[in-house]
């Protein structure tokens, strides 16, 4: 991390300017964010930025290999695939937990945590740092953009989200599809969307089926929908069954997904048994372990499907194991041990960096980040309850 950059937004903090921030971020959309934003930033130097990358690379391309294209049908559950599947996915959200290198103890190095062929708040997070740099001193020689010429010009990452979200179609015929998207933590990224793109969120109950098309309502217009920016996770929906639905995602569609619903599954927890590389903790499905480890306490089991962590141990022991049924959907991940390297007021944090990346022109690549900070045993929300300098927030690198 850079550290001078660090003592000098230290220095410049408080508790006022925050707020303010807060409270102008609200006033924009007539709401406060739902999840806590973080107080600060984090500065990337470029040695950990390089290693980032790398590991993004080394992750997206064994994606990509041989031995895990042989596989990859078996990640989506054949009652839930859905057809006109496209072969690249529209988005990547890969999870990296920055830890001290073992080789090295000088040295910092991301572990994988999860990876999402979904979308995340591309334009939310384009928008805090809009906001950091009204509220405090952000050098001009810094950006929280992975894309060279995004940096140079952050209009362009408008304009990149735009040609892959909104195609050549009006702007009226593609749609974020979410569920109940007024009560979701993640409104202020719709909000965003909208703002940035000019893509209302929908409601999933709110879409109409004529044949193979879906529409929705307007002031009494029934308006065709030709994209669809999918914000619907399966976990969630699995879980409402209060919802009346007029279409179904296995129905026979006339509509692009953005991203195709089955890279949810193919691009998931399901992927981190088939990676090898110093940047992913071994891994392996349960069903698959010929012996439970003895250091069980340096092990998480998580779930392959779960709705927001639900399900995941943190803390192991052989009764959990014997717990689970149906042991083909579970993987036994080595821990990744976080090191508190972001120094607060108080006690130092610990940092996950969320790389997210855009498919351009048929190819994914690297264009911004999110950031998430904790001083708790995880991530999560409810084990930073009450505490300073945790949640979301922005990464910046060196130009």
């Amino acid at each position: 991390m850079i550290t001078s950059l660090r003592q000098r937004f230290n220095a410049q903090f408080s508790q006022e300017k925050y707020n303010a921030m807060l409270d102008d971020i609200a006033q924009e959309f007539g709401y406060p964010v739902a999840f806590k934003i973080c107080e600060t930033p984090v500065f990337i130097d470029n040695a950990l930025k390089t290693e980032l990358i790398n590991a993004v690379n080394e992750v997206v391309s064994q994606v990509g290999s041989a031995d895990y294209q042989a596989n990859i049908h078996l990640a989506t559950p054949p009652d839930l695939r859905v057809p006109r599947e496209d072969g690249t996915p529209t988005f990547a959200a890969i999870d990296f937990a920055i830890c001290q290198d073992p080789t090295n103890p000088e040295k910092l190095i991301p572990q994988l945590i999860e990876l999402q062929g979904f979308p995340s708040l591309f334009c939310f997070q384009h928008f805090l740092n809009t906001k950091f740099r009204k509220h405090y001193e952000i050098a001009e020689g810094l950006t929280h953009f992975l894309k060279p010429e995004f940096a140079q010009n952050e209009d362009l990452y408008i304009d990149a989200l735009r040609k892959t979200i909104v195609g050549e179609d009006a702007t009226e015929n593609t749609i974020l599809m979410e569920i109940e998207p007024e009560k979701q933590k993640t409104k202020i990224d719709f909000s965003c969307t909208e703002r940035y793109l000019g893509v209302k969120a929908v409601c999933i109950t709110k879409i109409r089926k004529e044949g193979r098309k879906l529409f929705y309502e307007e002031n009494g217009k029934k308006i065709w929908i030709e994209r669809i920016y999918n914000r619907v996770i399966f976990d969630e929906l699995n879980l409402r069954k209060d919802l009346n639905l007029a279409f179904d995602f296995r129905d026979e569609l006339d509509v692009v997904w953005l991203a195709h619903p089955n890279w949810f599954f193919k691009m998931s927890k399901f992927t981190l048994p088939f990676l090898k590389s110093k940047y992913v903790p071994p891994t392996q499905f349960l069903d698959k372990i010929s012996s439970i480890p003895d250091d069980l306490e340096n092990y998480v089991l998580k779930p392959l499907f779960s709705f927001a962590g639900a399900g995941v141990k943190f803390d192991v022991n052989k009764q959990d194991i014997d717990n689970v049924k149906d042991k083909s959907n579970y993987i036994l991940m080595k821990k990744a041990h976080y090191q508190p390297i972001i120094q607060t007021l108080d006690v130092p944090a610990k940092v996950e960096v969320r790389m997210l990346m855009l498919n351009i022109g048929g190819k994914l690549e690297l264009v911004t980040n999110l950031i998430r900070l904790s001083k708790g045993k995880m991530m999560g929300v409810d084990f930073n309850k009450g505490l300073d300098w945790v949640g979301g927030s922005v990464g910046y690198f060196e130009k």
